[in-house]
């Protein structure tokens, strides 16, 4: 009799896929930070596959259901699956105002074509680490008047930036190709007086992979003491 599936052993790769996931949906706010370390730690514990599958089985669709079929390793468990970004929906958000006021986009939302940012003795964030996209070519238009925006775009992003200031700054270092299959992000407009920031960091599911591996790397040095 064949073994059934829930019963196979998983492996360092299923698990890493599991943990990836709570990652994305604690960086999405989907778990909070106790339900996040609970299931990380079921996970990283979990010897089959029957074990690891109510780990996300409540989560979202895009990518949250742990497979059962072997995908192919990249070997960087921080690598951004581009195919699963790209959703057939309408935008979240076109666009964002601050007059004596600030706004923001952030998390899970979906970016299309094109988002146009004002910012007026205000400031705004645009962030697209975890941002879905309906389109590969986006354009990003941000105008400031004695006031501030700031993009935010994660390492693996293509991005170009080609705006410019008049006695402000319109800051261009985060120019520069993504990996493979990256949609295209172009950054344009002007800032009168003000300032527009376009900055590369970290995702949040990756500073807290590397959260993680130093916790780990802690316990192993004293456990290696004892």
């Amino acid at each position: 009799m064949s073994e059934k599936l829930p019963e196979l052993r998983a492996s360092d790769a299923d698990r890493e896929r599991v943990a990836e996931v709570l990652r994305d949906a604690m960086a999405e706010g989907r778990l909070d930070m106790t339900e996040f370390e609970e299931r990380l730690d079921a996970a990283y514990k979990a010897r089959t596959y029957g074990e690891l599958e109510p780990l996300t089985r409540d989560l979202p669709a895009h990518g949250a259901k742990v497979s059962m079929v072997k995908r192919p390793e990249s070997g960087d468990p921080d690598a951004v699956d581009w195919a699963a970004r790209m959703v057939d929906h309408e935008p979240t958000s076109t666009g964002g105002f601050a007059f004596w006021s600030g706004f923001s986009r952030k998390g899970g939302w979906t970016v299309g074509r094109q988002f146009t940012a004002f910012a007026m003795w205000g400031g705004g964030e645009i962030d697209l680490r975890e941002a879905y996209f309906a389109e590969r070519d986006v354009e990003i238009r941000c105008f400031t008047i004695m006031g501030g925006l700031q993009v935010i775009v994660p390492q693996e992003l293509n991005v170009v930036v080609k705006g410019f200031g008049i006695m402000g700054g319109f800051d261009d270092k985060a120019t520069g190709p993504g990996t493979p299959g990256s949609p295209r992000v172009v950054v344009k407009g002007f800032a009168l007086m003000g300032g527009v920031g376009v900055d590369r960091k970290l995702r949040r599911a990756e500073k807290l992979r590397l959260k993680e591996e130093r916790r780990r790397e802690k316990l192993e040095r004293r456990k290696e003491r004892d």
